[in-house]
């Protein structure tokens, strides 16, 4: 099964902003849909220990990944499983034995989240401007993936100084979707 470590920083901005980097950038034209899938077992086990569960929809691609918290803040480790869409479709409809991703559950799908989502590299990283979509709800961050924390950190920090954005961590998507799940 692929895994890998994800190293990522992440700042909350505004829909001006949003829209103000997709034209400095000119992503207007590559701004593409993608569908997190959420799963978790009814009393939410997963969720309660940071583990996070989902198929990802890109168009007609599906891949299920295990993400759970690195060592250090802005560290993830993912493991994932390229499905087809007849698994796909039959997961998100009647869950699934998640031992297919090396979890000891029986999980169903939870929440979904779309995001729309376009990309460009600055530095030695890719910068990805989203804007997410769940229950009635819009909100929009920058996240910047790096091979490296220290010179991704410095690289992050000037493009926000360089753009007049502040610092603001945002949740992780799917806490995002799962907590409208709780308080509903």
């Amino acid at each position: 099964m692929p895994a890998n470590i994800e190293l990522e920083f992440k700042t909350k901005i505004s829909e001006e902003k949003y829209n103000e980097l997709i034209k400095e950038f000119e992503l207007e034209n590559n701004i593409f849909p993608q569908t997190n899938f959420y799963f978790d077992t009814p009393d939410l086990k997963l969720f309660k220990n940071n583990i996070v569960l989902r198929i990802r929809q890109k168009g007609e691609n599906f891949k299920l990944t295990k993400k759970e918290r690195g060592e250090g803040a802005n560290e993830a480790c993912e493991s994932h499983v390229f499905l087809n869409e007849e698994k796909a479709l039959d997961f998100l409809k009647n869950g699934f034995d998640a031992n297919i991703i090396e979890l000891n559950y029986q999980v169903s799908n939870i929440c979904e989240l779309t995001t729309y989502r376009a990309k460009t590299t600055f530095k030695d990283g890719i910068l990805f401007f989203d804007k997410s979509e769940y229950y009635g709800k819009t909100d929009y961050e920058i996240e910047f993936e790096v091979d490296s924390i220290e010179q991704g950190k410095k690289d992050f920090i000037q493009f926000l100084e360089e753009h007049n954005i502040k610092y603001d961590e945002p949740e992780r998507k799917s806490t995002r979707a799962f907590n409208y799940i709780l308080n509903k």
